[in-house]
């Protein structure tokens, strides 16, 4: 898997949401100014969530069953 996924969706993400912001702006009748703060909040929000760290998975261990030590000792 391409471990910058992440960056390139947020990246993207980044993009459409200044082109929606500009977009609003251009053809007016937007959100009000605390509307439209509230709405990038949100959004910044959740691109944030991508970019946090998460822990490596866990991967299941192999066991492999030597011979036990009372067989040693016999």
């Amino acid at each position: 898997m391409n471990p910058y996924a992440n960056e390139d969706v947020m990246w993207q993400r980044l993009k459409d949401i200044q082109r929606e912001v500009e977009n609003s702006r251009l053809y007016g009748g937007g959100p009000s100014l605390p509307k439209l703060i509230q709405q990038l909040g949100r959004r910044l929000l959740s691109l944030a969530g991508l970019a946090t760290r998460r822990p490596p998975r866990r991967r299941p261990t192999l066991e492999i069953e030597g011979p036990s030590a009372a067989e040693d000792v016999a």
